[in-house]
């Protein structure tokens, strides 16, 4: 009976797959000798394949307008970064490479837009979406870019009072979105969305605020489900109620073009993960395109914002198995070298889970385990796997030459951000190094040290030491 860990794994799921495969019996991810980098510059370490957001990107562009020419549509398809995802330079930068659009939701975003234009990256001609609540200094941020001549800055109202300000300070006319607020799944912890308009309230602001005004254009309804984009009769109905308000906002209102219907599209996050992307974009254009028929309005230009999907796949954060602790007959602790609640906040804070597999050893026995991050925190711990409510990895062994290493995979977006990147970190333990992976002129893979491994002086002089 075959009983070694790359037997679980080959007979488990289809392998060797689309990112993952072997080498002289080590894992590579997206080609990159994964071992070769360990011995480089050791671990822990994060690590960004600049190339897989590139064809992350090609990939959603494709689906979406194939799907629009084979039915017929008639709008234009913008893909936006979501900047919130990763603000990385070398992420942004590396997006906008592919020509995308740009989704903001905070004031110090209109400075990162600032920055990458002095850094000619991009041009005033970039369509800039500003989401999120407002304070006045993202007021402020976001007039003083549409002043000073970015002339497709649509800002979202989330609030009604936004449009005062806007009013006021705007020297030409502002181009002014709309985000209607979801209703949240049945099982959520509160019935709407706090982000955005109640339904009910979207018209009436509308045709108060908007319609009459010199100063105001509205050119964009927004609305984005919490959950994601799922095929289930929850995300349809709520897609539809959007489009149905589009039709109605569309026959009053000449300006209006664009339907923003936010982020969401899935990532794999386990070798086993199935999602119909072909099918699930086909319906959503279909779904706009029959309700502009019935309403009979043309069909909106189709938005999207996708951050998670853009650069998600492009990280994995990589661990060395320092010890092994038996703490009863049945419970075995892998224990690494950093903390997975402050490198991988997300596994920790919302559950959310990755793809997990070892670098090396995969012709040993397998056996459960307990992985255990390094500080004292009794939450800090990773047991369980999408497919799996347990994680099984090879037996290590004390004495081995090698130390165990374990990879979490697509662990691009987000986790930097929430985790405060070379800031303060739970019980002082450092930020990894941070390693960039990028492909040169002739196709060779090249790495360089982003960030090396936080320093005591560092955290020490932030804390005022």
């Amino acid at each position: 009976m075959a009983n070694k860990y790359f037997d679980l794994i080959d007979q488990t799921f289809y392998f060797p797959q689309e990112g993952f495969d072997m080498d002289n019996g080590y894992l590579t991810f997206n080609r990159i000798p994964l071992i070769h980098l360990i011995r480089k510059y050791g671990t822990p370490l994060k690590l960004t394949y600049l190339p897989s957001i590139g064809r992350k990107i090609k990939e959603a562009r494709n689906l979406f307008r194939r799907a629009m020419r084979g039915q017929g549509y008639a709008g234009q398809y913008h893909y936006c970064y979501c900047t919130k995802s990763s603000h990385f330079a070398h992420v942004v930068e590396e997006a906008l490479e592919h020509d995308v659009q740009l989704e903001i939701s905070s004031a110090y975003d209109v400075d990162l837009i600032r920055r990458l234009y002095a850094r000619k990256r991009l041009d005033k001609k970039i369509k800039i979406v500003c989401n999120g609540f407002k304070p006045e200094n993202y007021l402020e941020g976001i007039v003083g870019l549409m002043n000073d001549g970015f002339e497709n800055v649509i800002t979202v109202v989330d609030n009604s009072h936004e449009l005062d300000y806007y009013e006021t300070h705007v020297e030409g006319v502002a181009k002014i979105g709309i985000r209607m607020a979801t209703e949240e799944e049945p099982n959520f912890e509160f019935y709407t969305s706090r982000l955005g308009l109640r339904h009910a309230d979207v018209l009436p602001l509308f045709r108060e605020r908007i319609k009459n005004s010199e100063k105001l254009e509205l050119h964009m309804l927004h609305f984005f489900v919490d959950t994601g984009i799922k095929d289930t009769l929850y995300y349809w109905g709520e897609l539809k109620k959007a489009v149905r308000l589009y039709g109605e906002l569309k026959k009053e209102s000449a300006n209006l073009h664009a339907l923003n219907i936010g982020g969401g599209m899935p990532i794999r996050n386990s070798l086993g993960f199935e999602f119909d992307y072909k099918y699930m974009v086909r319906e959503i254009v279909k779904n706009i395109l029959d309700a502009c028929e019935e309403d009979e309005v043309p069909e909106p230009d189709i938005f999207t914002e996708f951050g998670k999907y853009t650069v998600g796949e492009s990280g994995a954060t990589i661990f060395s198995v320092l010890a092994r602790k038996q703490q009863n007959d049945s419970e075995m602790w892998y224990m690494i070298d950093n903390s997975l609640m402050t490198t991988l906040p997300d596994a920790w804070g919302i559950g959310e889970r990755f793809i997990l597999l070892p670098i090396n050893k995969w012709d040993r026995d397998y056996r459960r385990v307990n992985i255990g991050g390094l500080s004292c925190d009794n939450s800090d711990y990773y047991n369980s796997e999408i497919h799996e409510s347990q994680v099984y990895l090879p037996v290590d062994k004390e004495g081995d030459e090698e130390p165990l290493y374990l990879g979490f995979f697509h662990t691009g977006a987000y986790q930097d951000s929430i985790s405060g990147y070379g800031g303060i970190k739970h019980c002082m333990i450092p930020s990894p190094q941070h390693i960039i992976i990028d492909l040169d002129d002739e196709g060779n893979l090249t790495d360089r040290l982003l960030a090396g491994k936080q320093s005591p002086e560092s955290m020490l002089q932030i804390l005022g030491y």
